[in-house]
């Protein structure tokens, strides 16, 4: 019951950050798009609401934006140069690389942010042995850890400090 409180916060709190300036319209649908996310989600989305107290979890988030963007903008980068280059400089293939994320939440923003990385896709997830299965545009290694730290260590290292 916990985690659906916590839930419908967070998610009123989202809303009126959309919709500001807040009036009364706004924030009676807000509070019922709230109650209807936290009542359909609330015991998947947070399984440990304690964690959400602790406030150098939230200076982590803070730390871990500016380093998305920035590899997201290196990545962008790197695919314009291998769309623009004359002989295609690409080597797809898929990779297994290995996390000590636990939680489903750090292992689910994990993926997002390797997907949402251009040259890269999370195919699948192996939980149990924490495993991610990769699709890399260009393969510089094939080996697990190789492969681990090029596409996954910088952005664990501060996924972990946020939710582990």
């Amino acid at each position: 019951m916990r985690s659906k409180i916590v839930l419908f916060i967070v998610a009123l709190v989202v809303w009126l950050g959309f919709t500001w300036p807040p009036d009364l319209s706004h924030l009676l649908v807000g509070i019922l798009v709230a109650i209807f996310v936290a009542y359909m989600t609330g015991d998947m989305f947070i399984t440990r609401p304690h964690h959400l107290i602790h406030p150098l979890r939230y200076f982590w988030l803070f730390v871990y934006i500016p380093v998305f963007i920035w590899e997201c903008f290196k990545a962008n980068l790197d695919v314009v140069y291998r769309v623009i280059h004359p002989d295609v400089p690409i080597n797809p293939g898929i990779v297994k690389v290995k996390t000590k994320l636990k939680s489903d939440t750090g292992i689910t923003f994990l993926a997002n942010s390797i997907t949402l990385t251009p040259g890269t896709l999370s195919v699948d997830v192996d939980q149990d042995n924490g495993y991610l299965y990769i699709h890399w545009i260009h393969v510089f290694n094939e080996d697990v850890e190789g492969a681990t730290k090029d596409i996954v260590r910088r952005f664990e290292y501060i996924l972990e400090r946020i939710f582990e």
